[in-house]
């Protein structure tokens, strides 16, 4: 498929003209700051970061970051607990794009299904703090449903080694959660995520075309950060990506190492679209 923009805009509006009837209030959920060295590590748990779906069970059903159904299987839900469970499902290291792809189907395929767990790591509504909760999930485990381990590490330097042989590994990163904190939805210290890399959200403005083996195809993305800054992002699509970017207006991840002296993500990379589920 040649990469067409005005194909792509035409796609944009007739798919954004339909709106999710399913769509419900979002879940109040905890959100992770970037670790820093200047904490006390021995005041947090740590956990592998796991690189998956953003899931929300209720009590009743399971709903995205966004607050829609994630159609999962009765079979697959049916033994859950009727606390409220705030996780991820997750298939292995690298296994994102599958994982988004069964979890996104609106009639799920049960041979897909099998291979998924909703890894959990917090009780939102429980009132005791992380590690009396994390003593709680860890008796909640079915076929389908399981703990992230939780651990102390007692130095940034066992920290650091621990992040390399993860990364090594396949994983993703860790996840530092203050062992005495209560669950509060928003944004603080209590929760902190390190990678070898920072990542952050942009929204697509328009696309640039590529040259050379990629002439037809999508070059690189025009894309504007939370900070109102545009810059463009070529690197970390498979050809398939290239043939078939993300919509106009879609809201994508991108890594990246730093920024310059202009506020700009240096060495910017495409990562995926955001679960929007």
């Amino acid at each position: 498929m040649k990469f067409k923009l005005t194909l792509f805009i035409i796609l944009f509006i007739v798919g954004n003209s339909h709106t999710n009837s399913q769509a419900a209030s979002k879940p109040q959920i905890q959100l992770a700051n970037i670790y820093r060295d200047d904490i006390v590590i021995t005041d947090y748990l740590v956990s592998e970061k796991l690189d998956g779906i953003r899931g929300y069970w209720t009590g009743e059903k399971l709903i995205s970051r966004q607050g829609n159904e994630i159609h999962a299987p009765k079979w697959f839900i049916k033994d859950f607990p009727s606390e409220v469970l705030d996780g991820e499902l997750w298939i292995a290291r690298g296994q994102f794009e599958t994982t988004s792809s069964i979890v996104r189907q609106e009639i799920p395929d049960d041979e897909d299904w099998q291979k998924i767990k909703f890894m959990i790591f917090d009780m939102p509504q429980n009132p005791d703090i992380f590690s009396k909760r994390f003593e709680v999930m860890k008796k909640l485990k079915n076929e389908y449903l399981k703990v992230i381990d939780q651990f102390k590490v007692e130095s940034h330097e066992a920290l650091i080694n621990l992040l390399e042989r993860t990364v090594k590994n396949g994983g993703e990163g860790l996840v530092l959660h203050r062992a005495n904190s209560f669950y509060k939805a928003e944004r603080n210290d209590d929760l902190l995520k390190l990678k070898t890399f920072e990542d952050a959200e942009a929204r697509v403005i328009s696309y640039v075309e590529g040259v050379g083996k990629y002439r037809g195809m999508l070059g690189a993305l025009l894309v504007e950060n939370d900070d109102k800054i545009r810059f463009k992002i070529g690197s970390g699509f498979s050809d398939e990506q290239r043939k078939n970017p993300p919509k106009i207006g879609t809201i994508i991840t991108y890594k990246f190492f730093g920024k310059t002296k202009n506020n700009t993500p240096r060495f910017a990379s495409f990562m995926r679209v955001r679960d929007e589920i």
